[in-house]
């Protein structure tokens, strides 16, 4: 088949190659009708391009485009050869000044909150970065791809609008000059010709519908039978459904179908199918057949494969026109010219207008592909910009509508650019005065919005499906009305005053058919069936809270707009209102000689409403008359005479009473949709322009009417007015003593309407209500929200109402009111208030909710408490009201008021019962408080011939009235003040007399009447008196109490001291024990202690006493008892090892590094001991420790040191030297491996041949010595060999494997290395107090690996010595040696001396086990000198050569010659002795390290007490615990002969000169962190979604997409996941760029999210960057992510987490 093709592939392009773009273009240039030459042309060239088979070929179809196609256009339009023409256009523009570049989905944008004119302008990172806005305020964030750089647009910034690159361009703009008088004549009209003729085709062909025939001029005559099964995206079928759908429709595989549905949803469409007509039909029939079942079915076209040919060159020439423009402004201009020109039919049927109205039928890529064009042609020339957007105004309603049917996201919507064009402050205007901008949004707005009930209300009961789709697209519309609004206007002109009334009565209507919508009955007797929809109308509401906000503001800045609008809003509320007494009676209501007409009207029986969206506006834009003094300015002009205040204030009583009857709970049978409409009335996001203008309301109603008047109509309305209209009802109501549940109900009213009195007097810190500024409002929130608690700055911002540009105002004030503290570790930074505000804090601010209430009061009292004040929280002082306000203060002193006041008192003072409650009585205290600081402020600001009319106090000295003659306010309040059963409020009355003293002095110094002493101060005094003895009564008795409970603690404590005498007893001795250890007990305090060889320190043994967790019994340790055992947990790790891929210790070992963590209970003596055959398998053998619950997967034996118990020979005194041990040891290997062959070759014969084999003296490779372990230890050893094993191979068990003893040396080994990294990185002493579970981990481990050989085959550890021994010792077996660069030296120590006593078993010649363990050590020694002077680089420093050379230096120069000549001069020139040594001592000391506790542990000797303490280099130190000489070099010198021979191997190894030659590393440990800007590698260079940067190794990868899924041991993982097993072993730590999230992953189903080591300056952490604020690098916090991962504990700490987390569970941690 494939040879069949190739002939005609090439043939095809041989005659499309030999086709010349000269030639054509020369033949168009001499065309009388060159539209007709054009279209031939592609009509011959394109299907023979383009769609040549089932799978595109983009490259070949580019190359062949730009020859045949595109080049013929380049030689026109520039009239020579493109390769010089467009340079030469380049060279004659201006560049422009305008930035323009588009962002990609996900790329990061800046805003600057301090310039920019709205939050949707925004810098490119590079435009950002060269701007003024990087020192300043700040936000970034990721973009949802599409819109573009906003630098050089003078609109968009208020200063620095230029970044550096731009400005240059700026320098010579004059006044807006003709970008075409840069081009020559002719070039202008071959360009209009060419770009006419060009823009025509593709619009024509992309927006073409017929699927199987051409364009009449695009036909050909012979066209093929080839036709394309072509699948469409839409967002409502996932990725899921279409994989699946493919696969049966076109049976194609997994990966195939994923690759489809891939390109689908990146470019809209894609051919799945490619055949003729009756094969792509039966695909698409399937395809539909199987996704119509739930939603309508996937869109699938069969398409001839010319129209998928021309419509993919259609693309390709937006793109190409892009690019042209991109030479020259000029024919970026033609560009516009053409598109916006009218064509022959009339209205809409311009270029741009037919792409535009077309938009909803185009695929995704080619939406794209125009919208790109669209904004670098007409959003970049100032001219056509205006031209356009009138286009894109006049068709707005059209776009919206077929946005709204639409099935692609705004994205992709071309009335997504209304963003790019209304928030253009002069293009805004204009079209807000010449097309009547805002009355279109806001009509196009209601059309949408068509169900409504009777009254003509939005109505969103029963929405179906469809409709809720069109409620959330429509909201858009919104936003859009917000984007014109958002920049203000500064001067207005008669025609912008009159279009934006227009735009306002539209607004009206809108709000009109909100107001009263959602109304609701209160349910009684049954709980509601169904709860009814409510988020609809609220979702409403807060989206155009912004809105309502705007237009106030607009409103505000004009005179004759506010008056006009006022009038507008009150005609408006007044048509709500139509029926307002029809069908209510009306009554009347009198208390106290007052009386007042009103209607019957009970809220917890009739209809009432949430949203009042009219009344609201109106409430805002009364305080505009007022802040702007239009209201005193011209009153005339203005209906405030013909106001009726009842009728104002109706409705946003009635709302407040329901929050009232809410609380009380009345409502509880309306369930849960209720509560929440509450809750969002109260919430910061819509309180604006709710609950706070429903207050704004009252307050405007109350000031307009007789405040006695409005008390009634309140009582009425809260259903109190019996209580206090009736006398002694109070007393009535508690000898009923049956409706418990109603007095309950009507004392929270009474509470909430003595609340609601307390808002309307206090809340004047509304510019306009009262004479404050915007600064003080929000001052005044912050304090009441610092009041509660300390907060983080973002906690903070959210409790603040954000205007319409997410500003909060927060940032320039709270210098002002708090003191900020600076974040740990952990934790962020908070704010707390400064304690000079705290006189500030009202308890009854009308922002709190009950919750935050009662915590401010808590908080507030207890700092009283400590600066040892009275707890009393009087109101705080407020401001004066404004004029218009001015008559609201006279509601505290009237009649009613005072009516209220004295029931409510009176009912305390009686005390009966449960008919009143104390929170009733704090608030009649708190109005009490007010009114009196109110009178204060009217005393002090007095003038000589005004009267205080605030006569508050002489009103409540008087006694009630005549026929029952209570006493006064007063008189009540002095007999409270010493009521036993109001503690709490003592203070508060105390402070109200005193208050009121104040002003009496203050009247009378005034009025000159001589002064009386008053009762009242005399009362006071003595009342203090009492008082003060009463609390010291109350010390008294607390500090007896204190006592007797003391003195019984301390009996128990002597009884339970004596009933366990024994533990007690047994307690301290074994302290006492373990202390004399480890002061090194005094046999051995003063001689030097050395961990090993023959004159290693003796230690007497200790006996170890262990207690089981599981079933409490103790045991000793002994060689012959039960195994006990740690629960461990191994991990395979690559902490250390720099090049991930090998890390050698053994030919037979790859990059196997396993660590253990010994997860251990707190208790040292709390042992878990197994029973035999217990093994808790689940899938990998992990389980929890009984005890601590930390993570095990195994278990390690607990032994005593194993040398002791092999070491029963006498230590002889001439042990052998080292040249002689390893002739000794070379010549045991060689019997050895002659054995091992005899044995393989020759079973049978093996006993005559015996005798001929000549053994070295005193070796019997014939012994096999008796395993002193008791057979539960063994089976533990062997048991914890080979889960070392599974998990460092990834293999399953097998305990006769010869790679088991090498897995448990190189575990012990690794673990002991990280120990070690851990405490230099930490500069903890060597021998420092480690933590009981690293320092038995260690013990447990090292012992282990010592005792591990007894249970493994003897002829295998014998064959790994020589393995090893031969890596240093050359013989003549062992070819393929590592080379000494690729050893790690401390592993090849540690298996040498663990696998020595395999050997040493069966040699009696009298060789000690010490004297090995010492020589191999002092071979290792040298082996790693070695090492490091080869690999020792030297920079050369002035400072060296002045220091004398001692011996050691000259050792180290002597030695270096002789590498030096080895290597045959391969290494460097020799630098000074000086600077070798150093080198050396600080290479070998992590080796030194390592060492001495490895030997610690193995043959248990005490550590010096130089050790145990940090200080400086403890090199001696360590060289005398280790008995090496302190001159290292010496063991070179001591051994002379052999160690030559020995340095000779080494150095000839090829791999050494390869190293020095520098064609090679060796190994080392270090990590890089490095981060680089990064496009995915697999899904065509489209920016990632989701980068993600590996912290250990500084890879960068794509997480949770399809497109970088690999496959590991058969499971599609993420590229993450993949990334751990290559990079950590199966753990990895990732930080996910644009979440700022750190990641934890263990294997393929563990992972926690972890808090990101970046913070912004408020010391908080930003996951996901909500808020955008800039964020820095924490060192601190990110050394400890560093430290968590060279303690391996991440495994750990993603196990707390889940633990603790169960959503964390849920989490497909494999895909990320």
């Amino acid at each position: 088949m494939a040879s069949e093709l190739e002939p005609e592939v090439q043939a095809i392009d041989r005659s499309l190659l030999e086709c010349s773009a000269e030639e054509t273009a020369g033949k168009w240039l001499q065309a009388t009708d060159l539209t007709r030459e054009v279209y031939q042309h592609l009509a011959h060239y394109v299907p023979k391009i383009y769609c040549r088979g089932p799978n595109p070929f983009p490259q070949k179809e580019d190359m062949l485009a730009q020859h045949v196609l595109l080049g013929p256009m380049e030689w026109y339009l520039c009239g020579e050869d493109p390769a010089f023409g467009f340079p030469k256009l380049e060279q004659a523009n201006k560049p422009s000044h305008l930035c323009g570049r588009v962002f990609k989905v996900g790329e990061p944008t800046y805003s600057c909150r301090d310039c920019a004119v709205d939050p949707t302008c925004v810098l490119c990172m590079e435009c950002f970065l060269g701007s003024i806005h990087r020192d300043h305020r700040y936000r970034m964030t990721t973009s949802g791809g599409g819109g573009f750089c906003d630098c050089g647009d003078t609109e968009a910034w208020k200063e620095g609008p230029y970044c550096q690159k731009h400005e240059l361009n700026t320098s010579e703009i004059e006044e807006e000059e003709d970008p075409l008088v840069h081009l020559s004549e002719d070039v202008i009209a071959r360009t209009y010709n060419i770009f006419a003729i060009m823009f025509r085709y593709a619009v024509e062909i992309l927006t073409w519908e017929k699927e199987s025939e051409l364009p009449a001029d695009l036909e050909i005559v012979e066209k093929s039978d080839t036709y394309y099964c072509m699948l469409f995206n839409d967002e409502v079928h996932t990725y899921e459904q279409v994989i699946y759908t493919l696969q049966k429709a076109v049976n194609c595989t997994q990966k195939e179908a994923i690759g489809f549905a891939t390109t689908v949803d990146r470019d809209g469409r894609r051919s799945v199918r490619y055949g003729d007509f009756q094969y792509c039909e039966q695909a698409k029939s399937v395809i539909v057949r199987n996704t119509s079942r739930q939603t309508k079915p996937l869109k699938v076209q069969v398409m001839h494969s010319s129209i998928v040919a021309h419509q993919n060159f259609g693309l390709k020439l937006l793109s190409w026109l892009g690019n042209v423009i991109g030479y020259s402004d000029g024919l970026r201009r033609i560009l516009c010219q053409v598109g916006l020109q009218e064509g022959p039919d009339g209205e809409n049927s311009s270029l741009v207008d037919r792409l535009m109205l077309n938009d909803s039928k185009l695929w995704k890529g080619a939406r794209s592909v125009y919208h790109q064009l669209f904004m670098s042609s007409l959003l970049m020339d100032l001219k056509y910009k205006k031209l356009f957007a009138i286009r894109f105004a006049k068709n707005y309603e059209r776009l919206q509508s077929d946005y709204v049917t639409d099935d692609h996201d705004r994205e992709f919507s071309i009335a997504d650019l209304s963003v790019q064009i209304f928030t253009v402050p002069s293009l805004a205007r204009m079209l807000i005065t010449e097309e009547n901008l805002m009355t279109i949004i806001i009509k196009t707005f209601m059309d949408h919005l068509r169900h409504r009930d009777a009254q003509g209300r939005f109505q969103f009961e029963r929405y179906t499906a469809l409709q809720a789709f069109k409620f959330r697209r429509v909201q858009s519309l919104i936003f859009d009305l917000k984007y014109v609004l958002i920049s203000k206007p500064t001067e207005w002109s008669d025609d912008l005053r009159q279009k934006f009334l227009e735009g306002f009565d539209a607004f009206l209507e809108l709000l009109k058919c909100m107001q009263g919508m959602d109304p609701i009955t209160r349910q009684v007797g049954q709980h509601i069936e169904m709860e009814p929809e409510w988020e609809a109308a609220f979702t409403l509401q807060m989206k155009l809270t912004h809105v309502i906000s705007m237009m106030q503001d607009w409103c505000a800045l004009d005179e004759k707009v506010l008056i006009e609008a006022y009038k507008k809003c009150l005609a408006v509320l007044m048509q709500c209102h139509g029926g307002f007494t029809d069908g209510e009676q009306p009554i009347t209501l009198s208390i106290c000689g007052h009386s007042v007409e009103t209607i019957r009207y009970c809220v917890s029986q009739e209809k009432v409403s949430i949203h009042l969206p009219v009344s609201r506006l109106l409430a805002g834009l009364h305080v505009l008359l007022s802040k702007s003094e239009v209201a005193y300015k011209f009153p005339e002009l203005l209906p405030l005479s013909e106001l009726s205040p009842p009728m104002l204030i109706e409705h946003p009583l009635r709302c407040l009473v329901l929050c009232a009857q809410v609380h009380a709970g009345m409502w509880r049978r309306n369930g849960f949709s209720l509560v929440n409409q509450i809750y969002y009335y109260h919430n910061v996001k819509c309180r604006r322009e709710m609950f706070d203008k429903d207050i704004v309301m009252l307050q405007t109603g109350v000031s307009m009417m007789d405040p006695n008047h409005f008390l009634m109509i309140m009582l009425s309305r809260f259903e109190l007015y019996q209580i206090f209209s009736t006398p002694d009802y109070g007393k009535r109501f508690s000898s009923e003593i049956t409706h418990k549940d109603v007095v309950q109900q009507n004392n929270t009213l009474i509470e909430e309407m003595l609340y609601l009195i307390i808002m309307i007097v206090g809340e004047r810190f509304s510019p306009g209500v009262g004479q404050v500024n915007a600064t003080d409002e929000i001052k005044r929130e912050i304090i009441h929200q610092l009041s509660i608690k300390p907060m983080a700055h973002s906690e903070l911002v959210k409790s603040l109402p954000e205007d319409e540009n997410k500003e909060t105002g927060m940032e320039s004030v709270i210098e002002a009111v708090a003191h900020f503290k600076k974040p740990g570790l952990t934790g962020r930074g908070m704010y707390e208030l400064k304690p000079e505000c705290a006189k500030e804090f009202n308890l009854y601010f009308y922002h709190f909710s009950r919750a935050e209430q009662s915590k401010a009061e808590e908080a507030q009292r207890k700092l009283k408490r400590q600066n040892r004040e009275d707890t009393a929280l009087p109101p705080p002082v407020l401001p004066p009201f404004c004029p218009l306000f001015a008559s609201l203060v006279n509601i505290l002193q009237s009649d009613v008021m005072l009516c209220i006041m004295r029931t409510v008192l009176q009912w305390a003072v009686e005390h009966n019962g449960y008919a009143w409650s104390e929170s009733m009585l704090q608030r009649v205290l708190h109005l009490i408080g007010m009114a009196l600081q109110e009178e204060k402020q009217h005393l002090d600001n007095v003038t000589e011939e005004h009267v205080v009319t605030f006569t508050f106090t002489q009103k409540i000295s008087k006694p009630g009235e005549a026929p029952n003659n209570s006493p006064s306010i007063l008189a009540m309040l002095e007999t409270l003040q010493n009521a036993p059963y109001l503690d709490v409020h003592k203070d508060m009355i105390r402070w109200i007399l005193k208050t009121f003293n104040a002003i009496k002095k203050i009247r009378e110094s005034s009025s000159t009447s001589p002064v009386a002493e008053t009762e009242g101060t005399i009362m006071e005094e003595s009342s203090r008196d009492k008082d003060k003895a009463e609390r010291k009564r109350k010390a008294e008795i607390a500090r007896l109490r204190r006592e007797k409970i003391m003195a019984q603690m301390s009996e128990m404590q002597r009884h339970f001291i004596d009933e366990n005498k024994e533990l007690f007893q047994q307690t301290l001795e074994l302290d006492a024990s373990t202390s004399a250890v480890l002061d090194n007990s005094p046999m051995v305090s003063n001689m030097a202690l050395t961990a090993l060889g023959p004159a290693q320190t003796q230690v007497p043994e200790q006996r170890q006493f262990v207690t089981c967790i599981l079933c409490q019994e103790e045991q000793e340790v002994k060689v012959e008892s039960k195994a006990m055992v740690l629960a461990a947990f191994v991990q395979r790790s690559t902490v250390l090892s720099k090049n991930r891929s090998k890390f050698i210790q053994d030919p037979g070992n790859d990059c196997c590094s396993v660590y253990f963590d010994s997860v251990q209970a707190k208790e040292q003596r709390r042992q878990q001991r197994l029973r035999l055959h217990t093994s808790y398998d689940v899938e990998n053998g992990e389980f929890l420790c009984p005890l601590c619950e930390c993570l095990s997967n195994t278990v390690i034996p607990l032994l005593l040191p194993p040398r002791n118990i092999f070491n029963s020979r006498l230590n002889i005194s001439d042990q052998p030297k080292l040249t002689q041990w390893i002739r000794t040891i070379s010549q045991q290997i060689k019997a050895l491996q002659v054995l091992r062959k005899e044995e393989n070759t020759a079973s049978s014969k093996n006993l005559e041949n015996m005798d001929e084999l000549q053994f070295p003296e005193g070796f019997r490779p014939d012994f096999h010595p008796k395993n002193p372990y008791s057979e539960s230890i063994k089976e533990m050893l062997t048991t914890f060999g080979t889960a070392t094993y599974k998990v460092g191979l990834k293999v399953h068990p097998n305990e006769e494997d010869p790679r088991v003893p090498i897995m448990c040396w190189g575990s012990c080994a690794y673990t002991i290395q990280s120990i070690e990294r851990i405490l230099s990185d930490e500069d903890k002493p060597l021998f420092g107090p480690l933590p009981c579970r690293l320092d038995d981990c260690l013990r447990s481990l090292t012992r282990f690996a010592a005792a591990h050989w007894t249970v493994a085959s003897l002829s295998v550890v014998q064959g790994h010595f020589c393995k090893l021994f031969a890596s240093l010792v050359p013989d003549d077996n062992h070819g393929d040696l590592p080379c000494i660069l690729d050893i790690d030296m401390f592993h090849l120590l540690v298996g040498l001396v663990l696998a020595f006593p395999a050997l040493q078993c069966q040699d009696f010649s009298g060789i000690s086990l010490g004297t090995g363990d010492l020589h191999i050590f002092h071979l290792v020694t040298m082996a790693h000198i070695v090492q490091i002077l080869l690999t020792s680089c030297t920079e050369e420093n002035g400072m060296d050569q002045e220091n004398p050379a001692g011996e050691e230096e000259l050792a180290v120069l002597a030695l270096y010659k002789t590498l030096h000549q080895c290597t045959g001069s391969a290494l460097k020139e020799i630098p000074s002795g000086w600077h070798l040594w150093r080198n050396v001592r600080n290479g070998i000391m992590p080796f030194l390290k390592c060492c001495a506790l490895f030997f610690h542990y193995l043959n248990g000797v005490p550590s010096p007490p130089e050790l145990q303490v940090s200080g400086t280099s403890h090199f001696e130190h360590l060289c005398n615990y280790l008995s090496l000489p302190n001159n290292l070099i010496c063991l070179f010198q001591e051994n002379n002969e052999i160690t030559k021979l020995l340095i000779e191997s080494w150095c000839h190894n090829i791999e050494v000169k390869r190293y020095l030659e520098g064609e090679r590393d060796a190994i080392s440990n270090d990590l890089s962190f490095f981060f680089v800007p990064w496009r995915c590698p697999k899904s065509g260079g489209d920016k990632s979604r989701a980068p993600t940067l590996c912290l250990v190794c500084g890879t960068l990868l794509c997480s949770q997409s399809y497109c970088c899924q690999t496959e590991l041991e058969g499971e599609d993982v993420g590229a993450c996941t993949a990334h751990t097993y290559s990079c950590g072993s199966g753990v990895g730590i990732f930080l996910r760029v644009r979440e700022c999230q750190v990641l934890f992953l263990a294997g393929k189903t563990k992972g926690c999210f972890y808090s990101p080591p970046y913070l912004d300056d408020y010391g908080e952490t930003d996951q996901g960057l909500r808020r955008g604020n800039p964020l820095h690098l924490c060192k601190e916090r990110f050394k400890k992510i560093q430290k968590l991962w060279h303690q391996h504990s991440i495994t750990e700490e993603i196990g707390h987490a889940q633990e603790a987390n169960q959503t964390l569970v849920g989490i497909d941690w494999q895909h990320l």
